[in-house]
């Protein structure tokens, strides 16, 4: 009988080489013979990631975050079934928690990914607010004016019954109120006209609102990467960078991009005042997460 790291192991090289039902099935008889492996669960959400189970990586993932609390490679995957399930909330909360564990460990490798990927959160979070608001905003429009349709006919009806009444006399003072009603109709309706012509023009000038910010700030971008900042670490010579960014270049030459002088990860200190404006500005402007 094939033991759960046997197991495992074939179902890791199933995974590479892209047959992930065998890979989802072996994981699983691993995880028969050792349920409380969290290694086995989250590569059988990663395999049941790449098959669209969303709700099965869902629960492979809380599982997996009952035994090992601080697993970035759960946090990670949980997060991206999350946003295939449109749950943006929870997918950046495990996206952030997968960046901060991260980040705690210096896992230079997995950082740069982690902070690509609390962006693509934002975004889409971003983006799903702003069709949801150009629903309601084109509900709202068609229902006023709708509205304003039906108050411009009762007003032209309520002319057109005023000059009735003196039709019922007949002769030339029905000819007369006759020429009248249709004068005054015209006129009624030329003044809605007007005014939901106004209230169109009011929506069209409000449609574009949310273009106006357009512009992201300096103190927002990276110099490295020239994306907007999600996690920024100051330098002794005041100036901040992206985490990953900066730790990635220390990696390979450890010195100051900006002063050349020797520097060092450990010397990096948090930039939170920092980190705060540009998560407000991401909130606010979510298309800049793809700037």
């Amino acid at each position: 009988m094939a033991k759960p790291n046997q197991l495992k192991e074939e179902g890791n090289r199933r995974f590479q080489a892209g047959d992930y039902v065998m890979a989802e099935a072996l994981y699983s008889q691993a995880l028969i013979l050792d349920p409380n492996n969290p290694a086995l669960y989250t590569n059988r959400a990663m395999a049941r990631l790449k098959l669209n189970q969303w709700d099965s990586a869902v629960a492979d993932c809380t599982a997996c975050l009952r035994l090992a609390p601080d697993n970035v490679k759960a946090h990670y995957s949980l997060s991206q079934a999350h946003l295939a399930l449109r749950a943006y909330d929870d997918a950046l909360h495990h996206a952030r928690a997968a960046h901060a564990l991260c980040a705690k460990a210096a896992d230079d490798k997995s950082l740069g990914t982690l902070t690509a990927h609390v962006l693509r959160c934002k975004k889409e979070a971003w983006d799903a607010a702003e069709r949801r608001r150009a629903r309601e905003n084109a509900d709202l429009e068609a229902e006023v004016l709708a509205l304003l349709e039906r108050e411009k006919e009762a007003a032209v009806r309520e002319v057109s019954g005023t000059a009735a009444a003196g039709e019922e006399e007949g002769g030339a003072a029905a000819a007369a109120a006759a020429a009248a009603d249709a004068e005054a109709s015209r006129e009624v309706a030329a003044e809605w006209d007007a005014k939901i012509e106004r209230m169109r023009d009011v929506f069209e000038k409000a449609r574009p609102v949310g273009e106006k910010r357009r512009t992201v700030p300096d103190w927002a971008i990276d110099d490295i990467s020239f994306c907007v900042m999600v996690d920024p670490v100051i330098t002794k010579s005041g100036k901040s960078y992206e985490r990953a960014s900066i730790v990635e270049h220390l990696r390979r030459h450890p010195h100051d991009p900006l002063t050349r002088e020797p520097l060092y990860i450990s010397e990096l200190r948090p930039n939170l005042d920092l980190k705060q404006a540009c998560e407000e500005f991401l909130q606010e402007n979510g298309w800049a997460a793809d700037w």
